[in-house]
């Protein structure tokens, strides 16, 4: 994504951004000067708070030293930054980054034994401020790159916030490859060949921090399983970004991977295979590799429905499995749902949400709760004969069964995630602290907040990354969810549309998400990326750019996924080949801009005329 503006020697009312930022912060100040890192570039931790680094924050500054010498990225523009190589030569040095803390943030509060607070000096390491309450992260920094070398200085008020400023620093560098004596260019490896330069110094930010806190991607490991390897690949590239939750949609109907204490044999028996297992150790190895990257993991066991593939170790526990045809009984094949009128099931679901939930740091576990059929339980004697017993409904076993796992999770210290469908389709008590996913459509974002609930945007009209690939069963044309969702589609999307000011507050962020009924560890990445980071710019930098301007998709396309042939051809590719003479505006904003300065000449030409005869001019 280091994608980058053709320079342009006119002179307009504009302001170039450092074009390889995503998300871009939200206020930024750029220069025009070369800066050059030095090979003795270093980056340390002020000493002079008396505070020790945390090792996640000094493993944070040694990938970005490897990253600056070693991704060797090149600006994507005319000569690949070969323009810059003269200037270069005499350009200013960068040798020191220096990462520095607000007074405030050595002051951390905590509870002793009795429940009383206490104040102590303490530098919290990055992978406890990742997984703190979704409102109480400290996000915020700020940078200055001076343009004559001296030291550069990020500051914030967590070891959080200092990993987010390091993030925007990687962003900010290019590299050329060295030239030999005789001046042909050398691609040799090491940290000594070539040139790692910034262009655009002095860089000022001030108080970046994000627009909201939750910024996330769901990713669905039970349709398809992803090897360790490829989640953890995930997770680097959602930190090259800013996003701060990954939403794991762990199990569904269709596999069941994950070992849980106590529970052993749900994976046993429901993975594909004894090598399609996430153990104990790989969950705990990918929930501390996330966290130390500044993102927590929502982990989700969908239930009661979503969850068939429970009958291969517990079928006494599920109603309607294997159910044919499976239309009548579940939104995709196989059908299955946990009997939730069942004291037994109720019971056993709560320990199995407990077991796995207890393992893990975050304050937020998913149980789902959407696409429940209710078909499934009518044609289930079991079901039906438990109804009957208590003299309940569908709908009050439904929030017996949900008070029951929620209340759980809550004693745990977790603020439970649901889909929509639990506070808009039924008739169940939600505890205030609910957060609601809204995932069918944009538009019902306005009704769960008027609930009074806190909402996670998902919403499969702008951010469902599996869609338009053709449906995966039966002869049907295309899905239900289609057309395909492109990155400007989801850039478009307005967190804050139909919502007072009031209810605005309480919108957490969205996320993008990845059903993987046709995905897979074959073609993840070209999926996921660069749409998922559209999250990541929404919901941190919020509606405006640091112009003031509204956020746009053609201002976007320069930083996030200009083609190739277009990047390295100024204008050639702009409104149909037509030539644009600023690259990043459009036809439409030059045309404005010309007629601002006609309106001029002719008010100038009026002044004239005031004063000279016609004969005269």
């Amino acid at each position: 994504m280091r994608l980058s503006l053709i320079p342009i020697s006119i002179v307009l009312h504009a302001v170039a951004a450092v074009n390889a930022l995503w998300p871009i912060p939200r206020s930024l100040e750029t220069g025009n000067s070369l800066l050059k890192l030095s090979p003795s570039f270093d980056i340390q931790f002020e000493v002079g708070s008396g505070l020790s680094p945390p090792q996640d924050l000094l493993d944070a500054i040694s990938r970005t030293k490897h990253r600056l010498w070693n991704d060797k990225l090149g600006r994507l523009v005319v000569g690949r930054g070969e323009d810059a190589r003269i200037g270069l030569q005499n350009a200013p040095s960068l040798s020191l980054l220096t990462l520095t803390l607000d007074h405030t943030s050595q002051q951390t509060t905590d509870s002793d034994d009795d429940g009383a607070s206490t104040t102590s000096d303490l530098l919290l390491p990055i992978s406890v401020e990742a997984v703190k309450d979704i409102g109480s992260r400290r996000e915020e920094y700020s940078l200055k790159l001076f343009a004559d070398g001296s030291p550069a200085v990020i500051k914030a008020n967590s070891s959080l916030g200092l990993l987010r400023g390091l993030t925007t620093f990687e962003q900010l560098w290019y590299w050329i490859p060295a030239r030999d004596a005789g001046g042909d260019v050398n691609e040799e490896d090491g940290d000594d060949r070539g040139i790692v330069y910034a262009y655009q110094a002095p860089v000022v930010i001030e108080r970046d921090y994000p627009a909201f806190p939750y910024r996330g991607f769901m990713l669905d490991t039970a349709r398809n399983f992803f090897p360790v390897d490829d989640i953890k690949r995930v997770l680097d590239t959602m930190s090259s970004v800013k996003m701060s939750v990954f939403h794991w949609h762990v199990v569904d109907s269709q596999s069941f991977p994950l070992t849980i204490p106590g529970f052993e044999k749900l994976a046993q028996k429901g993975a594909y295979s004894s090598k399609e297992i996430y153990t104990s150790s790989d969950v705990q190895s990918i929930v501390k590799y996330a966290a130390e990257r500044g993102i927590d993991v929502l982990m989700e066991i969908d239930v009661p429905g979503h969850t068939a593939i429970i009958a291969k170790a517990y079928p006494e526990h599920v109603a309607c499995p294997d159910a044919m045809p499976w239309s009548q009984f579940a939104h995709e094949p196989p059908a299955g749902q946990l009997r939730l009128a069942s004291p037994s099931t109720t019971e056993f679901t709560v320990s199995m949400l407990s077991s796995i939930a207890r393992t893990l740091p975050s304050k937020m576990f998913g149980t789902g709760g959407d696409e429940i059929n209710e078909n499934c339980y009518q044609k289930d004697p079991s079901t039906q004969e438990d109804l009957k017993r208590s003299g309940a409904s569908f709908e009050q076993a439904l929030d017996l069964f949900t008070q029951s796992t929620h209340g759980a999770l809550r004693d745990l210290g977790k603020k439970v995630v649901v889909w929509q469908e639990m506070a808009l389709d039924h008739r169940i008590h939600l505890e205030n602290g609910t957060i609601v996913t809204v995932w069918k459509s944009s538009k019902h974002a306005a009704k769960v907040v008027k609930k009074g609930f806190r909402v996670v945007h998902a919403p499969s009209d702008y951010f469902y990354l599996d869609c338009g690939g053709g449906e995966w069963f039966g002869n049907a044309p295309g899905t239900w969810c289609d057309p395909f969702k492109s990155w400007q589609k989801a850039y478009t999307f307005d967190p804050l549309a139909s919502l007072t000011s009031a209810e605005a507050i309480l919108v957490l962020g969205g996320q993008q998400l990845l059903w993987t009924e046709q995905a897979s560890p074959e073609n993840l990445d070209p999926i996921v990326w660069p749409r998922a980071a559209v999250s990541a710019e929404i919901f941190w930098t919020g509606p405006r750019l640091p112009s003031g301007q509204f956020r746009s998709v053609e201002e976007a396309l320069h930083r996030l996924h200009d083609p190739k042939w277009c990047a390295l051809r100024p204008g050639q590719c702009e409104s149909g080949g037509l030539p644009s003479l600023v690259w990043g505006f459009s036809l439409r904003k030059l045309a404005k801009i010309f007629k601002y300065y006609k309106r001029v000449v002719v008010s100038l030409k009026n002044k004239y005329f005031e004063n000279v005869g016609f004969n005269e001019l």
